[in-house]
């Protein structure tokens, strides 16, 4: 099994698809990614998921699933030499993805689910769980006690808003600075903040153009990982169109962060 080491010095950035679409799609992201990094000398890893499971409609595309899944990650890992961030959503998941990933995620909906975090972190790889839109920053000091008394070494966490009211998130950025007393790697979602959950008629909307304003403001607070869902076309994005930016516009906001 393969280990990749991240400098906890340095700002990290994850980028991707929400969803695996196509091998062209990877193609695409992947060289992009790989191109940024060469340019700009910064740590980056592609994330896609293999199987969107908490989609609003049943009728709405998860991806091509596990097995298939994997080979399409590996296959981006082995040609472009980036790291792989993907989701799990069940614990019998956790030993095959960490065959192929550098990073296992845990969904925010999730991030209590104390089997899930431990099968995460007893893989090995380092861990990012996200906030759950239900919890403060300081609610995050169990999940990463449980993940860490489970083996995992690396444990990152990651804001992504808060629910006040119906279809909508709200961020409260103290959560970041609360975050960074639990552990030192806190990485802000900027493109699953602007979401509006549930709120496009069966899928999930949002706002694409404070994404970067996000970003920016996790910095004032201490963030040193930044998290961007990105498509060449994201109005025709499978899954999280509205709140995923434009491929071509991640340099240039990476260059304002850094």
């Amino acid at each position: 099994m393969h280990k990749t080491m991240f400098d906890p010095n340095l700002p990290l950035f994850i980028a991707g698809p929400c969803v695996i679409e196509s091998p062209e799609l990877l193609d695409t992201v992947a060289a992009e990614l790989l191109r940024i990094r060469q340019h700009l000398g910064v740590q980056i890893v592609f994330k896609a998921s293999f199987d969107k499971a908490n989609r609003t409609s049943i009728h709405s595309f998860r991806g091509p699933g596990l097995k298939q899944g994997l080979k399409m990650l590996a296959d981006i890992r082995d040609r472009f030499a980036l790291p792989i961030l993907t989701d799990i959503h069940e614990s019998s998941q956790a030993a095959p993805v960490a065959e192929v990933v550098d990073v296992i995620q845990i969904p925010a909906f999730l991030c209590r689910q104390t089997d899930l975090l431990v099968a995460a972190a007893r893989t090995g790889k380092p861990v990012n769980i996200k906030k759950a839109q239900f919890l403060s920053g300081t609610d995050m000091v169990w999940p990463v006690q449980k993940a860490r008394e489970s083996g995992c070494n690396d444990v990152w966490l990651t804001e992504r808003g808060n629910m006040y009211g119906y279809n909508n998130l709200v961020v409260d950025f103290r959560n970041i600075s609360d975050m960074l007393h639990i552990t030192p790697r806190v990485v802000m979602d900027c493109t699953h903040s602007v979401q509006r959950p549930g709120g496009a008629d069966g899928k999930t909307g949002g706002d694409r153009k404070f994404a970067p304003a996000m970003a920016l403001a996790a910095k004032a607070f201490g963030a040193n990982g930044w998290f961007f869902e990105v498509h060449p076309d994201p109005d025709r994005a499978l899954s999280d169109a509205a709140n995923t930016i434009r491929l071509d516009t991640l340099e240039s906001i990476i260059e304002t962060l850094l």
